[in-house]
């Protein structure tokens, strides 16, 4: 903290003891003392709370960034399911419901029973119908 040396040091303690005296001396050296050690304490709790302070922010900023970054994952999973389930209702629907909508943005026109209610005629029919039949 200081850079005092033992001259420096035996300088200070002689002039103190010529200015204040030898009977209070000793007095005056314990009270400089407990006020030192108070000031390092205090200089100690600052020094913490302000470390403390800083990881507090850093803590703060941790917990912002993955919360974000949880956000974004929730919505990329959100998203990729509503298209999974999109593309599985559509897969399993029956061609009936598809609007020309759907076909208009590339759903496949995949042949079904008649609105009669019988199986597709044999030449679109699947080659294991076929083979059966």
């Amino acid at each position: 903290m200081f850079d005092i040396g033992f001259s420096e040091l035996f300088v200070i303690m002689l002039v103190g003891l010529l200015v204040i005296g030898p009977e209070r001396l000793p007095k005056v050296a314990r009270t400089l003392g407990a006020l030192f050690g108070r000031l390092q304490r205090y200089v100690n709790d600052v020094k913490a709370d302000i470390s403390r302070e800083v990881e507090l922010e850093e803590l703060r900023k941790m917990k912002t960034e993955f919360e974000d970054a949880a956000r974004s994952v929730e919505k990329s999973v959100s998203d990729e399911m509503r298209s999974t389930e999109d593309e599985l209702n559509r897969s399993i629907a029956p061609p009936e419901s598809i609007s020309n909508a759907d076909r208009a943005h590339g759903a496949p026109h995949v042949p079904g029973p008649d609105a009669s209610g019988d199986a597709p005629a044999p030449d679109k029919a699947a080659p294991d119908a076929q083979a059966k039949a």
